[in-house]
């Protein structure tokens, strides 16, 4: 095993790990082992880990014997990764949202996420802390919060920087090299928000890409699970990994649909080299001096690397008055159905009785209180009403016909650029559209932001693009990446 283990498996890549592993100077049971000791050393200060899975080391241990007897399955054989906790695994973890009415909850079977990376070879470590119901419980819930883990601390300055949300643990836990890669879920910004504010590279896929079969759901016109990672060619390996077609997903049936499994050969270090990049300045006005010198930093940098920057875009959009109405429709119906099907140990089978058994443990359930559960609770949960049609149709033609797609098509874009999860960023969740974020530098200064954090910190630079542009948008982050190298690790918490 020696020297590549001995060396260190800080900020080690996916390809480094497999090299090793098929040199055979490191194992996927030491890589587990390495991995599990720094999760006892850390995690008490970060609570970005809910729980490690009790059969890791065995896991690992058989794909190693695996590996010597038949071979290595493909890039992730033997790779730790963690889940965030809303995502279905048919073995002896939990799978919570981060609640303590599901804290005892064992799916009945893997999502189709989960099946998918066990076949490639994953090791599943454990599972990540999340803002509590992916963020959609309370109004003023902090991000990274959950009941049952408590407060997800950013690594880079523990309890001082935003952590993000709501994938925060899979954030945080790969920022401080807790696991090799983790993969998050969003509805709008869940999983760029906790990359950018975790200088990482976060992927949330186009809706229909990957299977929402077994995750907990908010909505599923925006929902989706994606990879978290320190590189963006590790984001490509896992997403390959994550796109079979599932028939019980109907978003994976719709005409249209482009899918890999292997998206490595799309990274390309001279991709932005003529590339058309849109500047849609409207979401830039918020930003204060250090982070608008860093995006501003980031364009020059694409027009230095060949690209050709469309300065500024406007988009029909800008000053639209979006409706929110279809998160809290779509979010009980969702849910509803998920806890009629819920395995052993789920207290509630309904949002209704969630809500009660809430204000039954309230001293440890409703520290924010539940009043967007509440909210979502007085729709039918039938998805039949008018009030609901009509926010759908309106949020996607605002965010496609008068917002992304009409920005590509008016200016024959590949991309928009923004920074971080800013609130351009709503424009791809609404639309369901991919966004690939990538560590793009660190504000020194900044201001006190909502729930008294400051905007200091690691921020990143996001792609965003039209439906099923992954391919694209990988060869631009990767052209980013290799020219600006602004990932590092933080120091060890104390």
């Amino acid at each position: 095993m020696g020297a590549f283990f001995n060396r260190s498996l800080i900020e080690a890549d996916i390809a480094s790990l497999q090299n090793a592993m098929e040199a055979g100077t490191l194992t996927s049971e030491a890589c587990v082992r390495w991995y599990l000791e720094r999760i006892e050393r850390f995690n008490p200060k970060l609570r970005a880990v809910l729980e490690v899975n009790p059969d890791a080391i065995a896991i690992a241990a058989a794909l190693d014997a695996e590996r010597r007897e038949s071979g290595s399955r493909g890039p992730l054989h033997g790779i730790p990764i963690l889940l965030k906790d809303n995502i279905d695994t048919g073995d002896r973890m939990h799978t919570s949202a981060g609640s303590i009415a599901l804290a005892e909850h064992f799916a009945p079977g893997d999502s189709a996420v989960a099946a998918q990376l066990r076949a490639a070879g994953a090791v599943f470590l454990g599972k990540a802390n999340m803002t509590e119901w992916a963020n959609f419980m309370s109004g003023t819930m902090w991000a990274g919060y959950s009941s049952r883990g408590g407060l997800t601390l950013n690594p880079y300055s523990p309890g001082e920087f935003f952590v993000g949300g709501s994938s925060s643990g899979s954030g945080a836990a790969t920022a401080a090299n807790l696991c090799a890669a983790a993969i998050g879920t969003e509805t709008s910004g869940s999983i760029i928000s906790p990359a950018s504010q975790n200088n990482l590279v976060g992927f949330k896929p186009t809706i229909g890409l990957v299977s929402r079969t077994g995750i907990i759901p908010i909505t599923h016109s925006q929902d989706s699970a994606g990879p978290m990672t320190r590189t963006v060619r590790d984001a490509a390996i896992l997403l390959g990994a994550m796109t079979a077609v599932d028939p019980a997903a109907a978003a994976m049936g719709e005409s249209g649909r482009v899918a890999y499994s292997d998206y490595t050969p799309f990274l390309d270090a001279d991709g932005l080299r003529g590339a058309r990049i849109g500047i849609a300045r409207y979401y830039y006005q918020g930003l204060d001096e250090a982070r608008a010198e860093i995006i501003e930093r980031a364009i020059e940098l694409c027009k230095t690397l060949g690209a050709i920057v469309i300065d500024p875009v406007s988009l029909p959009c800008e000053d639209a008055k979006w409706d929110w109405s279809v998160m809290p429709f779509e979010f009980k119906k969702g849910l509803n159905d998920y806890l009629a099907k819920a395995g052993p140990g789920a207290y509630v089978r309904s949002l209704d009785e969630l809500i009660t058994y809430n204000e039954a443990n309230r001293d440890a359930a409703l520290k924010y209180g539940q009043d967007t559960l509440i909210w979502s609770n007085r729709t039918s949960g039938s998805l039949n009403e008018p009030e609901y049609v009509e926010s759908l149709r309106l949020n996607r033609e605002l965010a496609r016909d008068q917002g992304i797609d009409h920005a590509i098509r008016e200016h024959r874009l590949d991309a928009l650029l923004f920074l971080g999860n800013e609130e351009g960023l709503d424009l791809s969740a609404r639309a369901g559209y991919p966004a690939l974020t990538v560590p793009g530098g660190y504000a020194e200064t900044g201001v006190i932001a909502e729930g008294g954090y400051t905007t200091k910190g690691p921020q990143g630079i996001t792609f965003v693009g039209t439906a099923y542009s992954e391919p694209v948008l990988l060869r631009l982050a990767y052209a980013y990446e290799q020219a600006s190298k602004y990932r590092f690790a933080p120091p060890d918490p104390v």
